[in-house]
Order: structure tokens, then C-alpha cells, then sequence
């Protein structure tokens, strides 16, 4: 990235400053909370995530040959709807106002229950990662991305390495994660079983932009044991429209 570029990005609206503040109690509201009426912030909108399970953007049999459509059914239909269903019994039971956005829960998950942390992290992910993958997917980034990058990792080819090792290295259940971290930089990290990089009492902090699900239900049914080769395969679905898109509505 060009020092314009970079001072650009550095000195972009206060709500991209905002954005970078994980951890406090103030973002969810800054950021992500639903204003009603003329002044809505449509920019970020695509950026929160609500309470119920969002329909799955491609047919089960979408992804094939790299994610199966037995998987895809099963990890939809199964883990992740459960996993909406209950969230849904815990903002219940915690007095959680359903209307807001569930990153404002994810910014304060010290306050709750372990019952959301679980549910509201395996439902934030999922939805998420649903939304990043598509049969269209695979390529490389284009644009400001690509050169953040570039700039972050020193090439698209080592962002992949750092991003794969990461993945194949979280010890059991958990996420990879590629963020927009307090820094205001690119970064890449891991998360155990449902946790994300918006939870404010989690080591990997950040914003999420993508993340790989690598809990065995993800891949096991097609890949068996071979987590390395589901990731390497991945890349063949990853939808990096969607992932520059969320990285240009952050920086606006």
C-alpha cells in the first residue's frame, strides 16, 4: 500500500477508529447498534449479524468437489441451526434485546452465560462463514485488500502459509481467522471451539473478515482425518468479493 493509501486508511471516519477498538463496551453501540429512521447506517449493515439462522446462499451441492453436499447439509441444517436455536434460548433467559446486533454480545461475552457464549459464537461464526464461501470463489483478492496484503504479509502466497498453519495447528476444535486488529493492520490468529475475535476475554482480538471452521464436522465426512487438505481445498470456495467488501465498509 502507497503512503497515501495507508494515511488514507489510517485517518478514515471515526466509526473506522471505532471499529478497530475491540474489547470495550462502547463499539457494539458505536458501531454496530441499529439506529431506526432516515439516518440509518446502511454501510455497516452488512456488517451485523442478528439472532436467527440467515438462509444458506447456495444449494447444499454448491461447493462440491470441495465441500460436500452431505457435509454442507448436515453442518447447516444440524450443528448451525442448532446453534441459532440456542442463542435464541439464552438472550431468553439473559434478558438480551434480540433487536440489536449479536456482535454487541460477542463485544461483552464476559458478561454471559457459557450456554451464549458457545451458541452465540457457533452462530456468529457460522453465519459468517457461510457468507464468505461461494461456487463462485477461489482467485486471489483484488484491489485495496490485495495490497493490505501484500503490505501485512508480504505476499498473497505467505498470507496463505501463515493463514493454513494457523488453521492446521489449532489444537482440536476451533477457527483461523483473518481480522483487522487494533493496529489498524491485517492479522491472523485462532480461536478454540466456537470463540471469536470479537469476544472481549479472548488472546486473538479483532474484526473478523474471514474465517475457516475447523472443527471436524466441518470436513470429516469427505476428508476424514486430512484437515490440511480440507484447508488447502478451501481456497477454492473462499468468495474474496464478500471478504474486500467487508473490509471496505470497516474502513469507511
Amino acid at each position: 500500500m502507497n503512503n497515501f493509501s495507508r494515511r488514507s486508511f489510517l485517518t478514515r471516519t471515526t466509526k473506522a477508529s471505532l471499529a478497530i477498538g475491540i474489547g470495550t463496551s462502547g463499539i457494539g453501540s458505536a458501531l454496530f447498534a441499529c439506529s431506526s429512521g432516515p439516518d440509518k447506517d446502511t454501510v455497516l449493515d452488512n456488517l451485523r449479524t442478528g439472532f436467527t439462522q440467515s438462509d444458506l446462499p447456495y444449494d447444499y451441492a454448491a461447493l462440491e468437489p470441495h465441500i460436500d453436499a452431505e457435509t454442507m447439509n448436515i453442518h447447516y441444517n444440524k450443528h448451525a441451526s442448532s446453534y441459532a436455536e440456542k442463542l435464541r434460548e439464552a438472550a431468553d433467559e439473559e434478558n438480551v434485546d434480540m433487536d440489536k446486533p449479536l456482535e454487541e454480545v460477542m463485544m461483552n461475552i464476559s458478561r454471559y452465560s457459557t450456554k451464549m457464549r458457545n451458541n452465540g459464537g457457533g452462530h456468529y461464526n457460522h453465519e459468517l462463514f457461510w457468507k464468505i464461501m461461494s461456487p463462485d470463489g477461489g482467485g486471489r483478492p483484488q484491489g485495496e485488500l490485495a495490497e493490505a496484503i501484500n503490505e501485512s504479509f508480504g505476499s498473497f502466497d505467505e498470507f496463505v502459509s501463515k493463514f493454513e498453519e494457523e488453521a492446521k495447528d489449532r489444537f482440536g476444535s476451533g477457527w483461523a481467522w483473518l481480522v483487522i486488529d487494533n493496529n489498524q493492520s491485517l492479522a491472523i490468529g485462532s480461536t478454540p471451539n466456537q470463540d471469536n475475535p470479537l469476544m472481549n476475554d479472548v488472546d486473538f482480538k479483532g474484526i473478523p473478515l474471514m474465517g475457516i471452521d475447523v472443527w471436524e464436522h466441518a470436513y470429516y465426512l469427505n476428508y476424514q482425518n486430512e484437515r490440511g487438505e480440507y484447508i488447502s481445498n478451501w481456497w477454492n470456495v473462499v468468495d474474496w468479493n464478500q471478504v474486500a467488501d467487508r473490509y471496505d465498509r470497516l474502513r469507511r
